[in-house]
């Protein structure tokens, strides 16, 4: 006789296991990461160093932290990938606009890669070698992180010229003609408010120049806006479980 047929466990079978989302699975990848995921520790390091100097002196700056580029890279590709041998941080590619605008000077890259950078980081090299590619991946964060503004910049020379006032000129038209602002010959004639031929001011040579004025928070969220651009929805989810990871992984040893 069979005592089993009638219990509810037998008539009831277990409940298949859910199934695994993409992001849980990609999760399951990062937390798998070996050494083969350190590969670019240094590279990574000795870059951000080197931005690190050099934008040193624009106001507001904090260093950048390096785990927050290497976590970008397992987020971007990963040791698995093969993108990961030539374009680690996926900046060039055919379809991103970003290292165009890094380059193009007219979005405040050249505020932002140091002078030592510059030459090496061509659309081709960029393109087909990971540690340009990585430099300029993280040019273009930190230039979309950076606020700008154009403001009027004294020139090197700092001397203090005379010019007489014409019939017909304005503030605005003499900085032109003598390579000043309107802004430094305001200053240094607070008085001349009407002009009038004959009158004397003093200028100095300046000019309006983009300059960096401060940086938002390098943050998860930070990176998925203004780098990603929306490219990825769960971008800025990635970045937090990629960053946690890095963190509490040992890296690479550096020289």
């Amino acid at each position: 006789m069979n005592t089993t047929a009638g219990h509810p466990a037998a008539r009831h079978a277990a409940p298949k296991p859910k199934p695994r989302t993409g992001f849980e699975k990609w999760e399951d990848n990062i937390d798998k990461a070996d050494d083969r995921w350190n590969a670019y520790d240094c590279e990574i390091r000795s870059a951000v160093d080197e931005y690190d100097r050099h934008l040193s002196r624009t106001p507001g700056y904090v260093p950048l932290d390096w785990r927050v580029v290497k976590a970008m890279l397992w987020v971007e590709t990963g040791a698995n990938l093969p993108q990961w041998r030539s374009a680690p941080m996926q900046i060039g590619n055919n379809s991103d606009p970003g290292l165009m605008a890094l380059l193009g000077g007219k979005e405040g890259g050249d505020l932002i890669i140091p002078p030592s950078f510059r030459v090496g980081l061509s659309v081709g090299a960029v393109k087909s070698a990971p540690t340009h590619n990585i430099r300029a991946g993280i040019g273009y964060l930190l230039m979309r992180m950076a606020n700008f503004e154009f403001k009027s910049v004294p020139d090197r020379d700092t001397q203090t010229y005379d010019v007489t006032v014409r019939a017909g000129d304005s503030i605005d038209k003499i900085a032109r003609a003598q390579g000043s602002t309107p802004e430094v010959m305001r200053k240094l004639n607070p008085s001349s408010y009407l002009l009038k031929p004959g009158d004397v001011l003093k200028y100095q040579k300046a000019s309006i120049q983009r300059v960096v004025t401060g940086w938002k928070p390098i943050t998860p969220s930070g990176v998925a806006t203004y780098y990603n651009a929306g490219g990825d929805s769960m971008y800025a989810r990635k970045m937090d479980h990629a960053l946690g990871a890095v963190r509490q992984a040992k890296g690479a040893t550096c020289n």
